[in-house]
């Protein structure tokens, strides 16, 4: 063969790898948002991603074993994994419970927005004196603020989940101790009594019916919970990976979500308003005072920031990776803390995907 030919093989050679499709990192690929009023939703392979297609069933089976209804990947908006398990489906409904909170905490921040409260206002200034035991001025200093990042200093162990007035003991000044504790939806009190409407008709306003979340809130113990399909709740982990935007329409604003996906106080490194965050030095669990060292799941993102519910109920969002992860479900150790080492586990198979 002469060596023009070569050299002209050579070139097409060069020129057909030089233009080879090349799938868009999911870092730098448009965002994509299911539509408000359909059932559509775009999804994004395995291979696309250049993922291990190997480790899917293994992660699969070990979400099955642990009594997981349903579980769901998005990179960048997109399905990249869907499965429901033990009877569940993707029409079901499945409560969220303390997962719920950050509900609660981005409602909060749309509220303030509209300037209908400020976090830094003592709570007796939208549902008046009295709503806890304490004495007038120590109530006074309690904060919504304070209720979001639960350093309201009330007793969390010996009045358990109670919310009601007489439950609601001194245990420390507002602001001075981190306790995981209940009184937190007194927020949703707050926010009825300061828009003038009931929480459930202010929240489908604000936030459910603007990204297309189905569901509803309802009584459990001393608690409201939020119940939702599997996609629903992606669809709020979505608008939360996209600090707070939901295509080009901002619902919170960035400044209230970045302050809520941060660490919020000096205590609990690792809590921001009412959203754990992984990846910091050291970290506190509920119905404990003790100071754990290290991150709270060892094997997952350091910058990820999470939903944590009983029974496992779980939203992890992580923006390196333009992910989100959701895994609805019975608890999986019979144990009904929000954290159990099944995150570290869950997450040593997701990494295994694409490591």
């Amino acid at each position: 063969m002469s060596k023009p030919i070569i050299a002209l093989l050579s070139l097409l050679l060069f020129i057909s790898c030089s233009t080879k499709t090349v799938p868009p990192s999911p870092t730098t690929e448009t965002a994509y948002f299911p539509p408000i009023t359909s059932t559509t939703w775009e999804t994004k392979s395995i291979a696309s991603l250049g993922w291990k297609q190997t480790a899917v069933q293994p992660l699969l089976d070990y979400l099955e074993l642990k009594h997981s209804k349903g579980f769901i990947i998005l990179i960048n908006g997109r399905i990249v994994i869907e499965n429901y398990f033990n009877g569940h489906s993707a029409t079901t409904n499945w409560y969220w419970a303390s997962a719920g909170k950050t509900l609660t905490s981005t409602i909060t921040g749309i509220a303030e927005q509209e300037g209908l409260l400020n976090i830094n206002d003592k709570v007796s200034k939208y549902i008046g004196t009295g709503w806890t035991s304490e004495t007038l001025v120590k109530e006074n200093l309690i904060t919504c603020k304070n209720l979001l990042t639960m350093t309201s200093g009330l007793e969390d162990i010996a009045n358990g989940d109670a919310v009601d007035s007489a439950s609601l003991t001194y245990n420390a000044d507002a602001g001075t101790r981190w306790a995981y504790h209940n009184v937190y939806v007194k927020l949703q009190d707050v926010i009825a009594k300061a828009s003038g409407q009931t929480w459930n008709n202010y929240f489908n306003t604000k936030l459910r019916d603007k990204i297309g979340m189905d569901g509803l809130w309802f009584a459990s113990g001393n608690n409201n919970v939020y119940g939702s399909t599997t996609r629903s709740m992606a669809r709020f982990g979505l608008l939360m990976l996209n600090k707070g935007k939901w295509k080009n329409n901002s619902i919170l604003n960035e400044n209230y979500f970045s302050a809520a996906t941060s660490t919020s106080q000096n205590i609990n490194l690792s809590y921001g308003y009412l959203w754990w965050l992984n990846g910091k030095s050291s970290y506190h669990l509920p119905q404990s005072q003790f100071q754990f060292p290290g991150s709270i799941i060892p094997s997952g993102p350091t910058d990820m920031y999470m939903a944590l519910g009983k029974n496992d109920q779980k939203i992890y969002i992580i923006p390196s990776k333009k992910m989100v992860v959701i895994r609805m479900g019975d608890a999986v150790d019979n144990v009904n803390l929000a954290i159990s080492d099944f995150d570290d586990t869950l997450w040593q198979k997701i990494n295994a995907l694409y490591q």
